[in-house]
């Protein structure tokens, strides 16, 4: 996370305003690319057969109503911290805020461990080693480690570094939308699968519901451009085109990608092992140096981790600088500057996803299940902030669309929606760690009399790292 907050009755100096519509837009894309379609594309086609497509496009339908609630509440307050602040201002409730705040915090540990464990699966196919899954589970385990290194040493993220590393991530997408379009045009491959349903012995609607669970781990991400409100030139006039046009071109290389993978591969072919993309690539280019997409892969994902976990470490360290979690979390390396207790904690917590749940559907689905709720919240809270009126025009959406947006986020979160219980245990543990530090911090701070500050999310915005979420 970089810089401040915007300094606003706090003394503390303004962020600088330096990002534009392009590099804006750069930041969106970067945020949604990621580990959801290298690591899970396989797994929705093992849901739906051959429509792989569709649920990546219903993920983003879902995605984009509910942009268009960020997109009023980003312009109506410019300010970073997003969905904390969101709900702060609409419920004024300091432990719905805490919870939303941590919820997003545990949905950065899962992205990470889910993308330690798409890495593990790349590297292991890359270098053609036979390790089985307690080789991935520890391969898994030395990158976490190595992500906590570099965490602990200080990263400073820059947009500029983002351009970059978006580019190599969209370079990765755009080689299988190549691949796919070069042997189709050679007359490989079967373009009529791409129509055909297998949801085994579900109903297709469940099964088409089910994978759109899953395929909204994609999509994530772009929540996550609103923190950066505080350093964008003109945010009330540059957001809404930005963050829909980056929305809309995520959207349609996801469903290019997905096209591509199952026009080459059959779904159960595609739906084995956890490099779904790789088969693509081998498949459709038995010539092209199969290493550098796994590379490409690897960058792509490992990358995701790191921001990830920077962005966990330093919500964990503002929650405590705030007494709502224990001051030891709080802790700050003296040399370094980097929040150390905040990272080991974050690391541990990833360590024990990695060792004990593993599966990339579980992981990602459980973050989604995560950013799910969250956004239901920031959908009813875009309503009750009609009630704040801001001195400032502001983008305003429709109302329906936030109506809409709630109910297909709740219902996405629910067991109805396909969702195996697992995930609601993954997030249960979790949140219940957050809620039992909470208690004991607050139980702690009675005792001693602490002095304990006004809880303000905006300062939970600190130091924001600049990559992608998923």
């Amino acid at each position: 996370m970089a810089g401040t907050s915007s300094g606003e009755g706090g003394g503390q100096p303004a962020l600088k305003r330096v990002m534009g519509p392009g590099l804006l837009l750069l930041f969106i894309v970067g945020d949604v690319l990621g580990t959801g379609i290298y690591a899970l594309t396989g797994t929705v086609a093992a849901e739906v057969g051959g429509v792989v497509w569709l649920p990546f496009l219903l993920a983003f339908l879902v995605a984009l109503v509910t942009a268009f609630s960020y997109l009023e509440l980003v312009t109506k307050y410019p300010q970073a911290a997003g969905a904390a602040l969101y709900a702060h201002r609409a419920f004024g409730i300091h432990f719905l805020t805490f919870l939303v705040a941590f919820a997003v915090m545990s949905s950065g540990i899962t992205s990470a461990s889910t993308a330690a464990r798409a890495f593990s699966a790349n590297a292991v196919q890359v270098f053609g080693l036979d390790l089985g899954d307690l080789g991935i589970t520890l391969i898994g385990l030395g990158f976490m480690t190595l992500i906590a290194a570099v965490n602990l040493r200080g990263v400073g993220e820059s947009v500029k570094a983002n351009v970059v590393l978006t580019c190599v991530e969209l370079s990765g997408l755009l080689i299988v939308i190549g691949v796919g379009a070069w042997a189709l045009g050679l007359g490989e491959g079967d373009l009529s699968r791409v129509t055909a349903f297998d949801t085994g012995d579900k109903p297709v609607l469940s099964g088409v519901i089910a994978a759109t669970g899953l395929a909204f781990f994609a999509m994530v991400g772009f929540e996550d451009s609103v923190n950066m409100a505080e350093e964008t030139k003109d945010p009330r006039r540059d957001f809404p085109r930005m963050l829909l046009l980056g929305l809309g071109l995520t959207g349609l290389i996801y469903v290019l990608v997905s096209v591509s993978a199952i026009a080459l591969v059959p779904a159960d072919r595609l739906s084995e092992g956890e490099t779904p993309l790789l088969q693509v690539v081998e498949a459709g280019a038995p010539g092209f140096p199969i290493g550098l997409f796994g590379v490409i892969t690897m960058f792509a994902v490992a990358n995701t981790a790191l921001i990830n976990m920077l962005m966990a470490s330093r919500l964990v360290y503002g929650l405590s600088t705030m007494r709502v979690l224990p001051p030891l979390l709080g802790r700050v390396h003296p040399r370094r500057r980097t929040p150390v207790t905040g990272i080991l904690f974050t690391t541990a917590l990833a360590f024990g996803l990695i060792t004990f749940v593993g599966a990339v559907p579980a992981l990602g689905g459980t973050t989604a299940l995560l950013l799910l709720v969250v956004f239901t919240v920031v959908n009813v809270a875009v309503l009750v902030l009609r009630r704040d009126r801001v001195d400032a025009d502001h983008f305003r959406t429709p109302t329906v669309l936030p109506v809409v947006g709630a109910l297909a986020c709740g219902f996405l979160a629910t067991p109805w929606a396909g969702r195996p219980a697992e995930q609601y245990r993954i997030a249960g543990i979790l949140l219940a760690i957050g809620v039992l530090l909470w208690a004991v911090t607050v139980l702690v701070n009675r005792r001693t009399g602490a002095q304990v500050p006004d809880f303000d999310p905006a300062s939970l915005a600190g130091e924001h790292p600049k990559g992608p979420r998923n």
